[in-house]
């Protein structure tokens, strides 16, 4: 039997936008399929794999589902709390996401707080969303990202335009910027004294540019 996450709502952080991606994932398979999430999700469990790539592969080349529909089905399937196909089970994993991020670097997590009260305080429309690996801040899209980077130090990506120059703590992201990413600039902090006036300009300059 296909086993379901139980659900902990946690108000501390905002849903993430790509669960209403999952959710219609799951609403159009039946008439895209034929089976429902659950269906599926007992027809792989049937076949008794060993390993995720096994699940993933099967429902890839027998069935051709896509990287993330496979994905999606395998974590439901297994009954893991990281599936994101409703509001309450992303809640839950997110204040779990950021607990693990920050196990063994917990002088770093001051640092994320002040970071997301900053983000917060730019406009009610502002949404923290935690990741596995980092915390990206939405504004319809994504202004910034808070990871820690190291055991010692706590990057944030900004998106800013290509014609902003290096000045101060604000740096290049060359190796984001050679894929395209929208997230050109980077701050790096090592102490919450270090979310000075500067850190706070430009955090307020990348949520003013994706509204634009």
């Amino acid at each position: 039997m296909v086993r379901k996450p139980a659900l902990f709502v946690s108000s501390a952080y905002d849903v993430h936008p790509g669960v209403a991606m999952v959710q219609k994932f799951v609403a159009e398979l039946p008439e895209k399929t034929g089976k429902t999430l659950e269906e599926w999700g007992e027809l792989v469990e049937a076949q008794e794999f060993d390993t995720p790539a096994e699940k993933r592969a099967f429902l890839k080349s027998k069935h051709g589902f896509g990287t993330n529909g496979a994905a999606w089905v395998i974590e439901y399937t297994d009954g893991q709390p990281t599936w994101d196909a409703d509001p309450e089970s992303y809640l839950a994993c997110a204040a779990t996401f950021v607990d693990d991020m920050y196990e063994g670097k917990e002088h770093l997590r001051p640092i994320f707080e002040k970071l997301v009260e900053v983000g917060r305080a730019l406009g009610d429309d502002v949404k923290v969303c935690p990741c596995k690996t980092m915390v990206p801040l939405y504004r319809g899209r994504v202004f910034a990202e808070i990871k820690p980077s190291t055991k010692t130090r706590l990057d944030v990506s900004l998106a800013l335009t290509l014609d902003v120059p290096e000045q101060g703590k604000l740096k290049r992201n060359e190796q984001r910027i050679k894929k395209g990413d929208r997230l050109t600039h980077m701050i790096s902090l090592e102490k919450p004294a270090d979310v000075t006036a500067e850190v706070r300009k430009w955090l307020s300059a990348a949520y003013a540019a994706v509204g634009q």
